[in-house]
C-alpha cells in the first residue's frame, strides 16, 4: 500500500513508514499438519485489536511487522513469534518502538513455544488430545471441498476436568481478536458452564479433535430456588464460521437446560446483532412445533399461553417469545392480502410504539410542572410525524430481519 503524507516534515514521513496496522500484522493459524505452517490459506487475521493495541490499532516502530500466533488445532498449544524487516533505532530522534511482545504476553498464558521445531514436536503429541467433559450432541455437516460429511461434537466442561483450566486460558485469547468488548472471566466462580465444539478429523489413520468454538454461560440465582443461565461469550473460530455451528451450539445449550426443573429461562448478556439473528432462528425452530404456535393460534395474536408454554418447555423468556411469535406469524400471514397484512403491521407497531407512549406519559407529567418556555423545548423533541416515520422504518427493518430467519428455517 502506498500512503501519501501531505504536509509532513521529512522526519515525520520517515517515522510514518514505521506504522503497522495490527489487524493485518497479527497472523493466526489453527495447525493440524506441519505443512499448515507454510500454507497461507490457513492464516486468518483478527477483526479487532484495539483492546491490546489501542483505538487506532497500530504498532509503531517496525516495517513489515508480523505477529505470529499459531495454535495446535486441538489443545491450542501456542507458537508466538515476532518478525519484521526493520525496526526504528535510537538514531531516529530518540523514538522508541512499541513493545509488541509484552502487549501480547499480557493476554496469552505462559508456556508458549517461540520456535517452530518445538511447536512441530508438540504437534506429534496431538493424537493424545481428547475433548473435555461430557458429550452432549453429535452432528455432521457436508463439506463441499472434501466431498464428505464431517462430524462435530459438543461437550459440556468445567474446571474440575484435568487440563481444562490451562486449555481455557489459551482458548479465551481468541476473544480479544473477535469480540469487540471482550473480557476474561473469573474461572474460580463455580457458576460458570463451558460448552465446547470440536471437529473429528483423521490423521495417519488416527481420530483427532480440533477446536471449533465455545460458549460460556453464567448461572444466576433467582429467588427462591431457580437459576437463570445467561450466555456471556460465544465464539465460533473464523475458519468454521458460516457452517451452522453457532446454531447447533445454541440449540444444544438450550436443550441441556430445558431438562432441568430448576432453570427458569435463558438470557444473554449484551447480545450482538449477529447473536440476536442466531437466537431468532434457533428459538423459532424450537417453538414452531409447539401447539400454541400453530398458524390458527398465531393469527389470533400474542397470548399468555405462548409465554407459559415457551418458558416451561423451552426455557424461553417472555421478550424472546414475543419475537418468535412475530417471526412465525409473518410466516402464517399472506402479506399480499390487504386485511392480513394490515392486521400484522398494526400488531407489530403496537409493540414498537410502547417506548413512544411512555415518553408521552412523561411529557404529560412535565406539562403539569414546567413553565411554558421550558415545555416547548421538550415538545420539539417529539414530533408526531417523525414518530410515524421512525415507526415505519423500524417495522420495515424488523420484517426484513424476520424474512431472513424464515428463509433459514425453510432450509433447515
Amino acid at each position: 500500500k502506498t500512503i501519501f503524507f501531505l504536509g509532513l516534515t521529512p522526519m515525520e514521513k520517515k517515522l510514518a513508514e514505521y506504522k503497522c496496522n495490527t489487524n493485518e500484522a497479527i497472523q493466526l493459524k489453527l495447525v493440524r499438519f506441519p505443512e499448515d505452517l507454510e500454507d497461507e490459506n490457513t492464516t486468518f487475521n483478527p477483526e479487532f485489536s484495539h483492546q491490546v493495541f489501542g483505538d487506532d490499532e497500530v504498532a509503531f516502530g517496525y516495517k513489515g511487522l508480523k505477529i505470529l500466533l499459531y495454535y495446535i488445532a486441538g489443545n491450542l498449544s501456542t507458537l508466538f513469534r515476532i518478525e519484521y524487516t526493520s525496526k526504528v533505532n535510537e538514531k531516529f530522534d530518540c523514538v522508541e518502538a512499541d513493545d509488541v511482545e509484552s502487549k501480547i504476553r499480557e493476554i496469552i498464558p505462559p508456556g508458549f513455544c517461540t520456535n517452530t521445531d518445538d511447536f512441530v514436536s508438540l504437534l506429534e503429541k496431538e493424537v493424545n488430545f481428547k475433548p473435555f467433559g461430557m458429550l452432549l450432541h453429535t452432528y455432521s455437516v457436508h463439506n463441499e471441498e472434501a466431498g464428505e460429511d464431517i462430524t462435530y461434537q459438543i461437550y459440556k466442561a468445567d474446571m474440575t476436568c484435568p487440563g481444562f483450566r490451562e486449555y481455557h486460558e489459551r482458548l479465551q485469547t481468541f476473544l480479544m481478536w473477535f469480540i469487540e468488548t471482550a473480557s476474561f472471566i473469573d474461572v474460580d466462580d463455580e457458576r460458570w458452564n463451558y460448552f465446547l465444539v470440536f471437529e473429528k478429523y483423521n490423521k495417519d489413520g488416527a481420530t483427532l479433535f480440533a477446536t471449533v468454538g465455545y460458549m460460556t454461560v453464567y448461572n444466576y440465582y433467582v429467588y427462591p430456588d431457580k437459576t437463570r443461565p445467561r450466555v456471556s461469550q460465544m465464539l465460533i473460530l473464523p475458519p468454521f464460521q458460516g457452517e451452522g455451528h453457532g446454531a447447533q451450539l445454541l440449540e444444544t445449550v438450550h436443550r441441556y437446560y430445558m431438562s432441568s426443573p430448576t432453570v427458569l429461562d435463558i438470557t444473554a448478556e449484551d447480545p450482538s446483532e449477529n447473536y440476536v439473528k442466531l437466537r431468532d432462528f434457533v428459538l423459532a425452530k424450537l417453538c414452531q412445533d409447539l401447539l400454541c404456535f400453530s398458524p390458527g393460534k398465531l393469527m389470533q395474536g400474542f397470548s399468555q399461553e405462548m409465554v407459559v408454554e415457551a418458558q416451561q418447555k423451552l426455557k424461553i423468556n417472555k421478550q424472546h417469545t414475543r419475537r418468535v411469535y412475530e417471526i412465525l406469524r409473518l410466516r402464517a400471514t399472506d402479506m399480499g392480502d390487504a386485511e392480513q397484512s394490515r392486521s400484522y403491521r398494526l400488531d407489530i407497531k403496537r409493540r414498537l410504539i410502547g417506548p413512544y407512549k411512555k415518553k408521552q406519559r412523561e411529557l404529560a407529567k412535565m406539562r403539569r410542572c414546567l413553565r411554558p418556555e421550558e415545555l416547548t423545548n421538550q415538545l420539539n423533541q417529539i414530533d408526531l410525524n417523525m414518530q410515524h416515520e421512525q415507526l415505519e422504518e423500524s417495522f420495515q427493518q424488523l420484517v426484513s430481519d424476520y424474512r431472513r430467519v424464515l428463509e433459514r428455517l425453510a432450509q433447515a
